[in-house]
């Protein structure tokens, strides 16, 4: 799995940025049909998503950053509900292709927001605010372990009954 420095690298942040931009290209066009109080909230729940993404990335632990995850998919979904209620609007026909193109990032952002929640809820880390040098160099030694126990599985004739079977 790889490790961010920075919440900017992360594929799902810089998805949600895109889904901002497009977002903010197609309000600031203004189209017929869209409300301004509606138009500002699409662009502040498309916003929210990568917000809460950062906010739970800086927070420091793994507790606070699935709650930030989990609201920032919440927002993934708000924006995915007014784009389906957008695409519905006779008048905004010529715009659908745009809308849908803005849906499939929302999901996207929902969909790789749900994996890492779900990663993240697996781990044993409680958070970088927990970690200090102790548990840093118990983390290498398990995953050079973990490591060396595959390579050692892997060294295995497939019919061994220690190697895994793909459907196990």
């Amino acid at each position: 799995m790889a490790t961010y420095e920075r919440f900017e690298d992360l594929p799902v942040w810089q998805e949600a940025a895109k889904l901002y931009e497009a977002t903010d290209a197609l309000l600031t066009a203004r189209p017929p049909g869209i409300s301004r109080s509606f138009a500002d909230q699409l662009e502040r729940a498309t916003l929210s998503v990568s917000n809460n993404i950062a906010e739970g990335f800086e927070r420091g632990t793994t507790n606070e950053l699935l709650m930030f995850l989990y609201i920032a998919r919440g927002s993934a979904g708000e924006t995915r509900s007014m784009l389906c209620l957008l695409v519905r609007k006779p008048s905004l026909v010529d715009l659908k292709s745009k809308i849908s193109n803005l849906t499939i990032s929302a999901e996207s952002c929902s969909r790789q927001l749900r994996a890492w929640a779900e990663a993240l809820q697996n781990s044993d880390i409680p958070g970088t605010r927990y970690l200090n040098d102790n548990v840093r160099q118990r983390e290498q030694r398990k995953k050079r372990a973990d490591a060396a126990q595959q390579r050692l599985l892997d060294s295995l004739p497939p019919d061994h009954p220690l190697r895994r079977r793909p459907e196990a």
